[in-house]
């Protein structure tokens, strides 16, 4: 490309200058207002000595929690927070794949994927905690409050998530079906099942990965897994054993991710 036409090429490019101006003063109004809301009132000398003490507790853990292969053992909660959120995922996945043809307009007529996507909103606008609180009052404390979070908070990922594919496919596809007459059902089933398998299983793996830690987080409430003799070893400040608690959090996240990952690269680029 000749010296001319790059100076023609940087000469015809928008100016962006001013909205890039704009847009930096509005960020930084929104962040000495939203700095407004933070209180360091409350803060004490105590804090770091917490934060420290819970930095030595993983250099200095509580060895009988990690050699502890027994029911209620450390390995057992760990164990019980994979399949939480497993449980949680598989169902989850389960009923979000007829959502998401449901949700998607260039499959079913746009009134119905409107009200689907309207219902899947709703489902996405409570968090995990939120419904995790929710099926305690319904199932008692324990796993099976754990699963029926995972699996709502799961649907409405998953269901956005693969409508949007569901969107991108290739159109003349579905075009040819329709020539031939086919049916809907005939439709997902050879025309758009074979195209998005993979993504599928790529979103429905990453949404596994993430409810590793949502079910950590739903034993504080009671919801079964590993986080509430967490929350107990916190609150009786037994530092040792809350190293353990989070050596072995640290080793299963490491190893779903490493998984998790591998396997989406395999699906996504068959490496």
């Amino acid at each position: 490309m000749s010296k001319d036409r790059i100076k023609k090429v940087f000469d015809e490019e928008p100016n962006y200058r001013l909205i890039q101006t704009i847009v930096t003063v509005l960020v930084i109004v929104g962040l000495i207002w939203s700095s407004s809301v933070v209180d360091l009132s409350n803060y004490n000398g105590d804090g770091w000595q917490v934060a420290l003490s819970i930095v030595k507790g993983l250099f200095t853990p509580d060895m009988e929690m990690l050699t502890d292969f027994s029911d209620g053992g450390l390995w057992y909660l760990l164990f019980e927070t994979v399949c939480i959120a497993f449980i949680g995922t598989i169902i989850g996945g389960l009923l979000a794949l007829p959502l998401a043809f449901l949700a998607s307009s260039n499959i079913v007529p746009s009134w119905l994927a409107f009200l689907v996507n309207f219902l899947i909103m709703m489902l996405r606008t409570m968090p995990a905690i939120v419904y995790g609180l929710m099926f305690i009052r319904v199932t008692g404390p324990g796993p099976a409050a754990g699963v029926l979070t995972m699996t709502f908070t799961s649907i409405g990922m998953l269901t956005k998530l693969f409508s949007e594919a569901i969107a991108n496919i290739d159109g003349s596809v579905l075009e040819a079906f329709e020539s031939m007459g086919t049916t809907v059902w005939q439709k997902i089933r050879f025309g758009v099942v074979p195209q998005l398998s993979a993504s599928f299983l790529s979103t429905l793996i990453y949404r596994f990965d993430m409810n590793i830690r949502d079910a950590t987080t739903l034993g504080l409430v009671g919801a079964g897994g590993i986080g509430a003799p967490l929350m107990f070893a916190i609150n009786s400040y037994r530092w040792n054993q809350v190293g353990a608690i989070l050596l072995g959090l640290i080793l299963l996240v490491l190893i779903v991710e490493t998984f998790s990952t591998r396997m989406r690269r395999r699906l996504a680029y068959g490496e």
